[in-house]
């Protein structure tokens, strides 16, 4: 006796492992049922997924067995591997907006940092203008390449403090420089006049 039945199994288009079971019934009937089983798809909704049984003469199995399981196992099939695509897209959803959210939750800390980094820069700053030391201040002021977003707040507080220390121009220098002239007290004391001049 020669069979097709294996020729007839490969070529149903199913992924995974498909589980015949057969065992005899009432009245020379054959009970078979057919389970399609994908280990890979990691939905467990997969096991809801009935058996497909079928209560049947042995000749009538052979007549129209493949034809009554081609479409349901090509169905059942393609809805494991779609559960399957869906879960891995999901992760990759998953993954990227985590990745997302520490993207931004680095990017905020960094902000913060330097946000910090700045404000204790100009709060040194103003505690040495307090303490009079202007070119000391000067220095602590945060510098302006390192924060281009507050080029403008900078430049002032820079310019406010290097006024405060500069050097006087060269004019200014001169003003300040020219001392008063002394004052001299007026003579009116009296003096002997010589009489010999007189004379003559």
């Amino acid at each position: 006796m020669n069979s097709n039945f294996f020729n007839q199994i490969q070529q149903l288009d199913f992924t995974g492992v498909l589980q015949l079971n057969i065992s005899k019934g009432a009245e020379n009937n054959l009970i078979v049922s057919v389970l399609l089983n994908n280990e890979q798809c990691g939905d467990n909704a997969k096991n809801l997924i009935p058996p497909l049984t079928f209560n049947a003469t042995p000749q009538e199995f052979d007549e129209g067995f493949f034809q009554q399981i081609t479409a349901p196992i090509q169905t059942i099939s393609g809805v494991m591997v779609d559960m399957e695509k869906f879960l891995k897209q999901m992760e990759i959803v998953k993954q990227q907006s985590a990745m997302e959210k520490e993207k931004t939750e680095k990017a905020k800390k960094e902000k913060e940092a330097k946000d910090k980094k700045f404000k204790d820069g100009m709060a040194k700053a103003d505690e040495l203008e307090k303490e009079g030391k202007f070119r000391e201040a000067w220095m602590k002021v945060p510098d302006i390449a390192e924060f281009p977003e507050k080029a403008d707040e900078i430049r002032k507080r820079k310019t406010s403090l290097s006024d405060k220390f500069a050097t006087p121009s060269l004019f200014g220098a001169m003003e300040e420089a020219t001392p008063e002239p002394p004052q001299v007290e007026e003579v009116t004391a009296d003096y002997p006049l010589d009489e010999t001049d007189e004379k003559e």
